[in-house]
């Protein structure tokens, strides 16, 4: 597309690298912007087009959607138009695409969180199907789950039968986590900024590592108060003439990030800190979920200052107004 908006050639090709430069890479064409819109290929595409020294810039999916929704019938042939004008006028909005050690990362990251989640949902099941029996698990730790139904299911060789399965599973998944959460410890130990990081209360390795994968470059945040923002952790706003409501919020971001930052919450730590009494304060005038919300939304802000200038967290106001 022109700059005048006039269509100078369309083409479909897959949503493979190679076919995509075979077409970009024409030297009649001069791109001042190509668009991609982010989605499951967009990291693989995006990577190779800038290798290919492209104009290429991943844009907001629903941003992209909203902008889109004006139109009357919905084809790929009209969403690719609607895209180019959108690039072409400047009405887009960038998406950071992560660096490949971050994607790896985060690979680690979701692997493991898979994992618990299978490994939870089958203690779940085990303890619901043997309720039916009336066969009670009670209070049991990790370690001393499989002897405790082992012990109920003792004298009942049919239930045993069908609850073997479910334990052989359970102890692999046990043992891949523990292989997971393992690399996930060596990779922090070894990681300058996740060790400073987690001098912040409340903040572990995996609340480390998932921010320092998620922020990735720190230096796409003009100011720290912007992360916040950008993990959908600041109110949304509807205002109109007279109308001035502050809403919910956004929740936009990455959904990862935000519950790691709910978890280290104010029980987290023992030791007194200014930020657990500032937050404690909130919980008393304002309750406990407002209280995490925006401990949450401190804390993006903290731990990103905490990365850009190279410091530790301090614990107490004098300290941290120096």
């Amino acid at each position: 597309m022109d700059d005048a908006g006039r269509i100078i050639r369309e083409v479909k090709v897959a949503s493979e690298p190679d076919a995509l430069l075979a077409v970009l890479t024409n030297r009649i064409y001069h791109f001042k912007r190509i668009g991609l819109e982010a989605g499951p290929l967009s990291q693989w595409l995006f990577s190779a087009l800038a290798e290919a020294e492209l104009p290429v810039i991943c844009v907001e999916t629903r941003h992209m959607r909203a902008v889109l929704k004006a139109q009357i019938n919905k084809t790929d042939r009209n969403d690719a138009r609607g895209i180019a004008q959108m690039m072409r006028v400047g009405l887009y909005r960038p998406v950071h695409v992560k660096t490949l050690r971050s994607q790896k990362l985060r690979m680690l990251l979701t692997h493991r969180k898979l994992l618990q989640s299978k490994a939870i949902a089958v203690d779940n099941d085990l303890r619901g199907t043997l309720r039916n029996f009336g066969l009670k698990v009670g209070m049991v730790g990790t370690a001393k789950f499989e002897a405790r139904i082992r012990e109920l299911v003792e004298n009942l060789p049919d239930l045993a039968v069908l609850v073997e399965p479910l334990l052989v599973v359970r102890r692999v998944l046990r043992e891949q986590i523990g292989i997971l959460h393992r690399r996930l410890l060596a990779i922090v130990r070894d990681d300058e900024v996740c060790r400073r990081l987690m001098t912040v209360p409340g903040v572990g390795p995996v609340v480390a590592l998932t921010y320092r994968t998620t922020v990735d470059v720190p230096a796409r945040f003009r100011k720290s108060k912007s992360v916040g923002a950008v993990f959908g952790l600041t109110c949304s706003r509807d205002q109109s003439g007279e109308r001035d409501r502050p809403g919910a919020i956004s929740r936009c971001g990455d959904e990862m990030m935000r519950a790691m930052l709910y978890e280290a919450m104010l029980g987290r730590s023992s030791r007194w800190s200014w930020l657990k009494a500032w937050a404690t304060q909130i919980a008393k005038r304002r309750g406990m979920k407002r209280a995490i919300v925006a401990l949450a939304r401190r804390l993006a802000v903290i731990m990103h200052r905490i990365w850009v200038d190279g410091t530790e967290f301090r614990w107490t106001r004098e300290a941290a107004a120096t």
